[in-house]
């Protein structure tokens, strides 16, 4: 969900007997009920539809109403939308976007867009790291309420690089703790506040730990794809997940992406450039005689010194990423040894860094659903929050 400042504020006509307000947004229909209070404003777009902030005139709150247009026409897209519903109700974190309401649509018979409300964020690590803010160990240190939600409000002085990398892998630890891999963890997935509260976000790509289908229909940002995925491994675990941080911290710290392949073949070279190339040891995760094969044929690199390659990052934060950017999954270090690193010891405290209390499972997906059975299964989300 990409967010922007948007400041432009938008009329809305009354639907329904002024039970819903009907909005022309960006040229398309947004039509939510009469409690989320003018002024609509929209602060974002992309493929997935149309953004738009507003207040809920029942609670106060600021929200975030992301509208799909047109959900149930691809099964995909729709299984998408369901897949991040169902995870985002079975999740409870500090460091997780919070779903706050599946608006309920008028009429059964017209139900095509889907709209979902989400706690509103002022922008996503994606626009910081486009911004000129600076971000690097040595110098930037912001004072922040330290997790006030928790009950007890503490003043911290910490390095800003160490604190979002923290709050990812604690919303991580939480997320794998249910037996989900989150899959698609990019800049524009991380949200943060003007508190620099950071909350991972967009389940749609997401996966159980227990699922074996490769799920080959999604298309995962290429550049944040651990090597095991882009070589095809079909058992692939939660490291795929860290190998996506190591590539976030560094982009934080270069304020570029590490590895900007244009297609598996450029990747995978961009990757064996930097971390250096696998020896025969690191390769027992492929299962595959060719996928060994077309590793080792590929030009052999050294690996470059990182302390060189990130000038800007301190010891510690260089170690704990080269723990993270290691080719074999088996070896690269897990979301509670990254929490346990000692970089993070001025924030790391295991009381404060909670597990879900019950694994998730898809289990109410069945390989025959219909287009019609998805919307079947997210109109009943929806009346669960307004009965």
């Amino acid at each position: 969900m990409s967010m922007g400042s948007g400041d432009q504020s938008i009329k809305g006509i009354p639907t329904h007997g002024g039970r819903y307000v009907q909005y022309n947004v960006y040229g398309n229909l947004f039509e939510v009920p009469s409690k989320y209070v003018a002024p609509l404003r929209p602060i974002g777009r992309g493929a997935y539809g149309i953004v738009c902030a507003a207040v809920n005139s029942e609670t106060q709150e600021e929200v975030a109403i992301k509208k799909i247009g047109n959900a149930f026409d691809n099964r995909i897209d729709a299984k998408r939308t369901l897949r991040e519903i169902k995870l985002l109700r079975h999740m409870d974190h500090e460091n997780v976007v919070a779903i706050k309401d599946i608006i309920r649509p008028p009429q059964w018979e017209n139900f095509n867009d889907v709209y979902l409300v989400y706690e509103l964020m002022d922008t996503d690590l994606h626009q910081i790291i486009r911004s000129n803010q600076p971000l690097t160990d040595d110098h930037c240190r912001v004072g922040i309420k330290f997790f006030p939600s928790s009950g007890t409000i503490v003043d911290y002085a910490v390095l800003l690089l160490q604190y979002f990398l923290y709050q990812i892998l604690r919303g991580l630890k939480y997320v794998h703790s249910a037996n989900v891999l989150h899959r698609d963890l990019k800049p524009s997935n991380l949200f943060l506040n003007a508190n620099c509260d950071l909350k991972i976000g967009d389940f749609g790509l997401a996966r159980t730990t227990s699922e074996t289908d490769f799920m080959t229909e999604y298309v995962v940002t290429r550049w944040y794809r651990a090597p095991e995925l882009l070589l095809n491994c079909s058992e692939y675990t939660a490291a795929i997940d860290i190998w996506s941080v190591g590539c976030i911290l560094g982009e934080i710290t270069s304020r570029q992406p590490l590895f900007p392949g244009k297609d598996y073949v450029h990747q995978l070279r961009l990757i064996t450039e930097l971390i250096g190339s696998p020896d025969d040891s690191s390769l027992g995760f492929l299962r595959s005689d060719n996928a060994r094969r077309y590793v080792r044929q590929l030009p052999q690199n050294p690996r470059q010194n990182f302390s060189s390659r990130f000038p800007n990052m301190s010891p510690g934060a260089i170690d704990l990423l080269e723990k993270m950017l290691i080719f074999d999954p088996h070896r690269r270090i897990t979301v509670d040894g990254a929490l346990c690193h000692p970089y993070l010891a001025p924030l790391h405290d295991i009381n404060e860094e909670p597990v879900c209390p019950r694994p998730f499972s898809f289990d109410f997906e069945q390989p025959s659903f219909t287009e019609e059975n998805i919307k079947e299964l997210i109109y009943r989300e929806s009346v669960k929050f307004n009965p």
